[in-house]
């Protein structure tokens, strides 16, 4: 059995869904700052930061502050100094995807932890080396993995793995989708993506409009929902669960935290799940396009996308009877246990079986309802809120929003004093004729304790000794405390007299020292980032300044081509070289001996995403004796200690400045191509840092 308790990690876009999370038994929460972040909409400025981490550490729980976008050259210097202020704020890690960032948080903070995030692409044990020579801890495993992936990956590494357990999926692996800076300037890797995956689309089949029915939104993924394999997920050793959603409101943040809380503890302690019909409407009900398991138990990509909506659905709850002038008669889903529609709800009316994707639906909140024959149900709204004349017998109808999930989380949102709380124990020390002496100590964070003493020494007992129930009673009046009691041990030597006052004394004051002590950021070595900075590029610059007098390289031209057709026109052209990126690894042979054949250079292409059964394919490009396209990091540490051709480095490393592609080259890169974020100037500007001879420029794809 794996020794080590999964935590439970919650987002938080600001300070409301932060306390939800905390109230609702989250072990760590993340979230963004105001620039730097995958979630550019939502976050704290970096002036909040130290009074969002006193917060959080004073109820027990860490704070991660996600730093997970790509970073331009031009950029570094401020990145540097909000490392610093992070560092110093008392964060106890930051989520990376670039590993620039990396390699300057390391050096500016060398006791701050650093966790790889999901834009990574991590799916491998070789991918999780890579991000470990950049100094990251703990790696966030990309969502596309299944539970004996994971499993793996997890015997064949020591580091931290965290795995998300729920919330958005999306259709590419993080890191690597540019759907939205391609189409519309906007950038995933910047924190702008404008889910061009959640647009409809027509499918085109040698060259012909396929009919798609009610399937429209042919790339929007439904939302992942692991809570029915957690007795297996607690098994595998990993450290952290996660809950995608910092664009969520506190409703969302409290019941998926406090479910994934009940699921988890119940897993680890060899409970049946305690999960009911009602708790998982529950949780479709406060966000879902689909809940299910996905990649968790393989693939299925049928099952991944549905395609008839790309937003919030909820539950899916009646169908349209008769449509009236001033409402609806609906038929409640049969055999359904769900609650009865009532005045308040929220409802949607998906016509997605007649209507064009790009009208908007009908929907609103119900103002009265009225039982009809055959239990059918007619449905009034509030004047104007809907066209019925957009609406038809049949259409589905969804609850979007049902008031009952407000008093559900009420109690997590609206706390008036901490309901989640942490276990403590106390240890007495009672000596007659000496000062009162007690330990308190977190169970959880056994290295927080406090010591209180009583100013004066105890005097004899003239009736009534202290003794366990009594100091237990006295002690255990934590309300209005992030605390509870949950041990005590007495240590008596005589007939020693402690008064109530006195306990009741030195609980409040060992209450106020273990806040103190929780809240006050641990001490570490900071290191000036403009110095840090300033060392780093002077590292990556050194090398790549041109000799005096030296001439140009010429430009190069270098072909990708994917299909034999394709090869056969190449060849006549007579570029610098051919890279084959043939979606089927046979064949591969044969297209590099007829390149070599015609006295040209043949590259191979690899692909972007290795997982743990896929480690052949690292034999058989090097069998092939050619040089290789890289595209991920963990074919690039695969290929470390081998006799190697000549490596090229694709966009998909997402190199975005001068560090991060150092850092490429000393590995082995003869070339790269920086990520498709860069533009005309940036490239300039990058590869005259870089050096002569070293940068790839796509000059046309499709």
């Amino acid at each position: 059995m794996n020794n080590t308790k999964p935590e439970i990690m919650s987002p938080a876009g600001y300070w409301p869904q932060l306390h939800a999370a905390i109230e609702a038994g989250a072990d760590a929460v993340y979230f963004g700052l105001t620039h730097f972040t995958a979630r550019a909409k939502v976050g704290f400025t970096l002036s909040e930061l130290p009074d969002v981490m006193r917060t959080l550490h004073q109820r027990g729980a860490r704070g991660y502050v996600t730093f997970n976008t790509l970073v331009f050259d031009h950029e570094l210097a401020e990145a540097s100094r909000a490392l610093a202020g992070i560092a110093a704020a008392g964060a106890d890690a930051i989520i990376v995807q670039d590993v620039a960032v990396a390699q300057i948080a390391r050096r500016i903070a060398p006791h701050l932890e650093i966790h790889g995030s999901t834009q990574m692409s991590i799916t491998s044990a070789e991918g999780i080396a890579l991000a470990q020579q950049f100094g990251v801890s703990r790696v966030v495993l990309a969502r596309e993995l299944s539970l004996d992936e994971i499993r793996a990956i997890r015997a064949a590494t020591t580091c931290q793995l965290e795995m998300f357990v729920h919330g958005a999926l999306c259709v590419s692996y993080s890191g690597q989708c540019f759907s939205s800076e391609a189409w519309g300037g906007r950038s995933a890797n910047r924190g702008q993506c404008a889910q061009a995956c959640r647009l409809p689309y027509d499918l085109l089949v040698d060259d012909r409009l396929h009919p798609l029915g009610d399937a429209r939104y042919l790339l929007s993924p439904g939302d992942l929902y692991a809570l029915q394999q957690m007795p297996q997920i607690v098994q595998l050793g990993v450290s952290a669960l996660k809950i995608e959603g910092r664009y969520k409101d506190a409703n969302y943040v409290a019941l998926t935290t406090s479910a994934y809380r009940q699921a988890v503890d119940d897993a680890w302690a060899g409970r049946p799940l305690a999960i009911t019909p009602a708790g998982e409407q529950q949780l479709a009900q406060v966000y879902s396009r689909g809940l299910g398991p996905h990649f968790i138990t393989g693939t299925n990509h049928q099952a991944v996308v549905r395609g008839r909506s790309p937003n919030h659905r909820g539950l899916h709850v009646a169908r349209v009877s008769r449509v009236l002038a001033g409402g609806v008669i609906v038929e409640p889903v049969p055999g359904s246990d769900i609650a009865p529609l009532k005045p308040g709800d929220g409802l949607v009316f998906d016509a997605a079986d007649w209507r064009s994707p790009e009208m908007p639906e009908e929907g609103g909140r119900i103002y009265h309802v009225i039982p009809r024959r055959g239990g059918r149900l007619e449905l009034q709204f509030g004047n104007g809120q809907i066209n019925f004349s957009r609406i038809r017998p049949g259409d589905w109808v969804w609850r979007t929003h049902d008031p009952d999930l407000d008093k559900a989380a009420r109690p997590y949102t609206q706390a008036t004093q901490p309901l989640h709380r942490q276990p403590l124990s106390v240890r007495i020390v009672a000596h007659q004729g000496a000062p009162l002496q007690m330990v308190w100590q977190l169970d959880e964070q056994p290295q927080v304790q406090v010591t209180i003493a009583s100013p004066e020494p105890l005097p004899a007992a003239r009736s009534q000794a202290l003794n366990a129930d009594y100091a237990r009673e006295q002690l255990g009046r934590l309300g209005g405390t992030p605390y509870e009691l949950a041990g005590l041990q007495l240590e008596l030597r005589g007939q020693p007299f402690v008064p109530g006052s006195l306990l009741n004394q030195l609980r409040r004051a060992a209450v106020t020292a273990l806040q103190a002590r929780q809240g006050t950021p641990p001490a570490q070595t900071l290191h000036d980032p403009a110095g840090v900075l300033q060392a780093a590029l002077a590292q990556t610059t050194t090398a790549a300044a041109p000799r005096p007098g030296a001439t140009p390289l010429p430009p190069q031209l270098h072909l990708l081509v994917r299909t034999p057709e394709q090869l056969a026109a190449a060849i006549e052209l007579r570029p610098d070289s051919i890279t084959l990126d043939y979606l089927d690894l046979y064949g591969l042979r044969p297209a590099v001996d007829q390149v070599q054949a015609a006295g040209l250079t043949a590259a191979v292409a690899s692909p972007r995403i290795l997982k743990p059964d896929e480690q052949r394919i690292i034999n058989f490009l090097l069998r092939l004796d050619c040089p290789i396209l890289v595209r991920s990091g963990g074919l690039l540490h695969a290929l470390q200690g081998h006799t190697l051709p000549p490596l090229i480095g694709d966009f998909s490393l997402n190199a975005a400045n001068v560090v991060s592609a150092a850092a490429y080259f000393k590995l082995g890169l003869a070339r790269l191509t920086p990520t498709h974020d860069l533009n005309a100037a940036q490239i300039t500007t990058l590869a005259g840092l870089i050096g002569p001879g070293r940068v790839e420029v796509v000059a046309y794809h499709h």
